[in-house]
């Protein structure tokens, strides 16, 4: 489970004041959910899930992976995430197998084990006519889902992306989701950020917005949505609703 508690994350500007990049957001991923954190650029998003991944330190406020607090028990916090970052690229030297097999040493894994996990997911990947050649020969959805299982090889119960469709074609978005959506069936908590709204609305379980730094809305597709028409509508009239206020 994932567990966010009035996180909160300060900056100091250079004009000497302060950015207020996350202010007290809150929210849950259960097993066996998928919730898509939503918002404008800028909204604090980016910056929440680096706290979940350790890499940022929280202000103030929790944040939880399957219990261990990411500020006081880093390395355990990341025994249990599979992160995927909306930047982070893949050795272009490499080759798939390559990249999971260090992914999979470093976090402990060996002998027959490491082998049988990285074959797992070659296959679950459908990376096996590219899992040999340098990633920087490979197209960016195949390059998008070596990251993917880079995050999946030490079988982590939660998952955070950011964006993780923001490189691959309409097909290559179509088997990601796809993919994520049976391995939450599998009891992983997913939290995953998108601006391609059309291609969650019926993906996820659950929607949190994020407006200058806060949660503005959240709720089930059925109760966020109402009787908005959509995903998009829903998501516009609660910005709207956050910058009347």
């Amino acid at each position: 489970m994932i567990e966010v508690s009035d996180l909160v994350k300060h900056y100091r500007a250079s004009s000497g004041g302060i950015v207020r990049a996350v202010d007290g957001v809150s929210f849950t991923v259960n097993p066996g959910e998928m919730v898509g954190l939503l918002g404008a650029n800028g909204a604090g998003k980016t910056t929440t899930l680096r706290m979940l991944a350790t890499l940022l330190a929280p202000t103030s406020g929790t944040a939880r992976v399957g219990g261990c607090d990411v500020a006081t028990d880093p390395v355990g916090a990341r025994r249990r995430l599979g992160y995927v970052s909306a930047t982070t690229g893949v050795p272009d030297r490499l080759s798939a197998r390559e990249i999971l097999h260090s992914f999979g040493a470093l976090h402990g894994l060996r002998g027959e084990a490491l082998e049988a996990r990285v074959d797992r997911l070659i296959d679950v990947l459908d990376l096996g006519k590219c899992a040999d050649r340098p990633a920087g020969r490979l197209s960016s959805g195949q390059r998008q889902r070596v990251s993917v299982g880079r995050a999946l090889v030490h079988d982590p119960p939660s998952l955070v992306l950011d964006e993780p469709t923001n490189a691959l074609d309409v097909l290559g978005a179509r088997d990601l989701l796809a993919f994520l959506a049976d391995i939450r069936s599998s009891g992983r908590a997913i939290l995953l950020s998108s601006h391609r709204l059309h291609e969650i609305e019926n993906r996820c379980d659950r929607f949190v917005v994020i407006h200058g730094g806060r949660v503005v809305a959240k709720g089930t597709r059925e109760a966020f949505v109402g009787e908005a028409g959509g995903l998009e509508e829903a998501f516009f009239a609660a910005i709207a609703g956050a910058r009347a206020e």
